[in-house]
């Protein structure tokens, strides 16, 4: 490293610089990309070998698989994709087993009559929603690498799965199905949602996300108003579902049932204030509050169903109610394949919602409690718990934050609690299940409005939106409106597409800035910043803070040409902030930036190609800093170094500026050197 550092300092006495150097700095030369490699890079690595026989390459692989395939490599693969192995023999008994128990007990009394509730919503008999809460929540816990998270039903989810339910396989609106057309019926719907797809998840920005959960609570209240009102309206589905059900409750609010109103409202009255007055009472334990919530709803499943079988409400006021749930498990049924092209439109955008929530809470509660997440694990256990769990007459399912916040608070630490969580559903589904045969669907009516308390709240955070970001607020209220007025899905497709062009956008609007020497340092700031940045005449020091593809090369082609002077009018002198003299002066060196270049297609590598053939017709020295690997191979790739040699490729704008300042006699230092 000898070549690099050199022995050449300041301008001595009596030597006039336009340049302010700081005190005691060291020098050396400046770098170019090609020395850079020869003393960092390629110079010190080991040659390549000779390339190999295609037969001894496949002979490699073949070698490589086979070790997959040992006793060892299995035991890694085993390891890697069934997390308990990793994590039960370090379970701390004592310190852990207590809590795990007591909030996987509690998560599973919530689940009960929540996935009943949630069924609804699905258009599917209840007792698919306990299927639901078992199925899944077992093999979560067997494959997924979140401590903390809760699976099961979850309201969005199950709201978007019944509007395709309704399309698709719609119910009679006229005459009663006989128990085995509706079991046929029921095994219809339920085998359309085997496949599920989440790589598609990373586009769902946190703006999206809120904003379809609230929105899409909007329609989780309005669509429950005809069972609380005891109105046996057919679901509206489709754009404008909403505003369509609104008209269909008022148009027939004479009919509404008084006993399934005061049903609902006595359900409300209790499940409602208990959530509020816990929210107020911030000095109560956050476990206190759970409690008392779940004491609350167990109350309303309990009182409910007491008052319906006294006073036979089902058969006197025809009032609904959940009826005889089937006991055991249902056989395993293959869902048709026939069906594929008819769901792939729905099952899309609840894969998206699927893996997007399911690791958001996850990644929230990983890095709360200090550890990590596999994101590949993660996909792999909500899509085997999704696929496995269809063949059991089990409607997508993913993390909800109720249940999740309640396991946290319960004194959940590992996935073992959902081991407990299924053992409270499996007895549900095994012995209790007789006894909510009279629990009125108008409970679960209101429990899946209560439920939505959290969504709704959502929306006060828009005002620390709006002062933090105006383009997410933008992205957040289109999401929400189109999701209220159209639908789920479409307004999710809306607010992914929306969110996708406010990125585009701004990539539109990015300024290119000149740089400036900070007087004293060897920092090149914006020319707006400050007044008292030094610029060298004839010297042009450009930054491009974006990428580089079809959609800036436009922009870029008119932004250089404006401070080059490359235009049509040849000699126009662009207006800004830098010093007279240094604008009169015609540009004899360009310094272009590109550490704000992340990354350059085709079109924008063209574009610098041809921008470095009109500097050199124009006499410019074209000059090119801090181009990242792949931005430099685009660039080479397109001509770039027909254009230039590579003496005008530079590991920083410091070094292309030392360069430029003696080897083109510009007006500055009398050496060719960079301060370290």
């Amino acid at each position: 490293m000898s070549g690099l550092l050199g022995s050449r300092t300041c301008p001595g006495p009596g030597e006039t610089s336009d340049l302010k150097f700081p005190l005691g700095a060291k020098f050396r030369e400046p770098l170019t990309e090609t020395r850079f490699q020869q003393l960092f890079g390629d110079a010190e690595q080991e040659p390549e070998p000779l390339a190999e026989p295609r037969w001894s390459r496949l002979r490699g692989l073949w070698r490589r698989r086979a070790g997959a395939c040992s006793g060892r490599g299995a035991w890694r693969l085993l390891l890697a994709r069934l997390p308990p192995l990793r994590w039960l023999p370090r379970y701390r008994w004592r310190a852990w087993l207590l809590g795990d128990a007591v909030a996987g007990v509690t998560v599973g009394i919530v689940h009960v009559p929540q996935g009943m509730a949630f069924a609804l919503l699905t258009s599917v008999p209840p007792v698919f929603g306990l299927y639901t809460s078992f199925f899944p929540v077992l093999i979560y816990t067997l494959l997924g690498t979140g401590r903390h998270l809760s699976t099961g039903t979850f309201a969005v989810l199950s709201l978007m799965t019944g509007s395709a339910v309704e399309r698709l396989v719609p119910e009679p609106l006229e005459g009663n199905l006989s128990g085995i057309e509706r079991e046929q019926l029921d095994a219809q719907r339920l085998g359309m949602f085997a496949l599920q797809l989440g790589i598609l998840a990373t586009f769902l920005s946190e703006p999206v996300v809120k904003a379809l959960t609230s929105g899409a609570a909007l329609h989780v209240l309005v669509s429950q108003l005809p069972s609380l009102l005891g109105l046996p309206l057919p679901r509206q589905i489709g754009c404008f579902a909403l505003f369509k059900t609104l008209a269909a409750v008022l148009t027939a609010l004479p009919r509404s049932s008084p006993a399934e109103l005061t049903i609902s409202a006595l359900s409300l009255a209790l499940l409602v204030p208990v959530k509020e007055l816990n929210e107020l009472a911030a000095a109560a334990p956050s476990w206190s509050a759970e409690r008392s919530q779940m004491r609350s709803l167990a109350y309303a499943v309990l009182l409910a169903s007491v008052l319906c079988f006294t006073s036979s409400l089902d058969t006197r006021y025809n009032v609904q109610i959940v009826g005889l749930l089937p006991g055991g498990f249902p056989q395993p049924l293959l869902p048709s394949l026939a069906e594929l092209p008819r769901i792939l439109a729905d099952s899309l955008p609840m894969a998206l919602v699927t893996f997007a929530v399911s690791t958001s809470l996850a990644s929230i509660y990983a890095d709360k409690y200090s550890y990590t997440i596999d994101s590949n694990q993660e996909l792999l256990a909500h899509g085997v718990s999704n696929l496995v769990s269809s063949l059991f007459s089990c409607f997508p399912n993913s993390a909800t934050l109720a249940t999740t916040s309640l396991l946290v608070d319960a004194g959940g630490n590992t996935q073992l609690a959902g081991l407990f969580s299924c053992l409270v559903v499996l007895s549900v589904l095994l012995w209790l299940g007789p006894f909510f045969y009279y629990l009125p669907k108008a409970v679960l009516a209101c429990i899946n409005i209560s439920s939505m308390r959290q969504m709704f709240f959502q929306m006060q955070e828009l005002p620390q939106l709006w002062r933090i970001s105006r383009v997410d607020f933008a992205v957040w209220m289109v999401t929400w409106v189109a999701v209220v007025t159209l639908s789920v899905d479409l307004g999710l497709a809306v607010g992914v597409v929306f969110s996708m062009m406010t990125v585009v956008c701004r990539t539109q609007r990015v300024r290119c800035l000149a740089l400036g020497l900070a007087e004293g340092t060897e920092l090149y700031r914006p020319l707006r910043e400050s007044h008292k940045l030094l610029q060298v005449p004839g010297l042009r020091i450009l930054s491009y803070p974006t990428p580089l593809y079809f959609g800036t090369r436009g922009q870029f082609r008119r932004i250089l040409e404006w401070h080059l002077r490359l235009g049509e009018g040849g000699q126009l002198t662009p207006k800004t902030d830098s010093p007279p003299d240094a604008v009169a002066e015609p540009v004899r060196v360009v310094v272009l930036d590109c550490s704000g270049v992340t990354f350059a297609d085709a079109a924008g590598a063209r574009e610098v190609v041809q921008l470095a053939s009109r500097c050199r017709d124009a006499g410019i020295h074209f000059l090119l800093a801090q181009c990242n690997a792949s931005v430099l191979g685009t660039l080479t790739q397109a001509g770039l170094l027909d254009r230039v040699t590579p003496e005008q490729l530079f590991v920083s704008v410091q070094d292309a500026a030392a360069y430029a300042l003696e080897r083109l006699e510009l007006t500055g230092p009398k050496t060719c050197t960079v301060w370290v």
